[in-house]
């Protein structure tokens, strides 16, 4: 993660960074690890976990408050009935496109209310290359999400410390530290577009320890003149 931050120019000092939390496992560990790198880091920045409860039944948004209170300090908690509504009758073709577009807006528009100059998200190695794929095989695009990304003109700097990081890392960092793991309650946990394409990478892995390594690298070793470009 210190690679990611330095490679890509992610913190500096003076910055205060919304933690986009979610619950699970790749936010809690970046949650603990950004909070241990403010507390040593030879520049000052602050951190402001946000955690945006999407409206289904059960939530957990008061247990998550408690555990970061407990152990990091304040956090906000927005309550909103957007995965409710991505679920509803309007939007039965992609919920989960709608649902994530919504919370990202949300995400976005607390960043300027509370003054954050970056936004940290806690997506993964895996995660950037399932949507390389994901792009590729329902958008008709190549492209992914870049561990730092600007949007609406540089307004908003979207940070995503985890981009080196493999998910089997993170598991095992989480089960060391014993980190809680609060359940997903979306209905459409484990039943979307990313969960397939991880299933066929997860096959292609097997076959060859190589090709997740290669993948990543190639994201970033592109032979434009090989693709179908005038």
């Amino acid at each position: 993660m210190g690679k990611a931050i330095d490679d890509w120019g992610m913190i500096a000092d003076g910055n205060k960074v919304l933690l986009g939390v979610s619950g699970g496992q790749d936010s809690q560990a970046l949650l603990k690890i950004l909070f241990d790198l403010k507390a040593r880091a030879p520049i000052h920045f602050d951190v402001l976990p946000v955690y945006i409860d999407a409206g289904f039944e059960g939530s957990f948004a008061k247990d998550l408050q408690l555990f970061i209170a407990r152990h990091f300090g304040p956090s906000r908690v927005e309550y909103t009935d957007h995965g409710v509504l991505a679920h509803s009758e309007i939007n039965r073709k992609n919920p989960c496109f709608l649902c994530s577009r919504l919370r990202r807006k949300r995400l976005f528009e607390i960043a300027k209310e509370e003054g954050c100059d970056k936004v940290a998200l806690a997506h993964n190695k895996d995660d950037i290359i399932e949507t390389f794929f994901i792009n590729i095989f329902y958008s008709g695009k190549i492209g992914t999400m870049k561990p730092f990304q600007t949007f609406f003109n540089g307004e908003i700097k979207v940070i995503r410390p985890l981009a080196y990081v493999e998910k089997k890392d993170i598991i095992t960092f989480c089960d060391r530290f014993r980190l809680p793991e609060f359940k997903n309650t979306c209905p459409s946990a484990g039943r979307t577009k990313r969960s397939s394409v991880r299933k066929m990478l997860e096959t292609l892995y097997e076959e060859n320890e190589h090709i997740k390594g290669n993948i990543f690298r190639a994201m970033a070793n592109v032979a434009s003149d090989y693709l179908l470009m005038r």
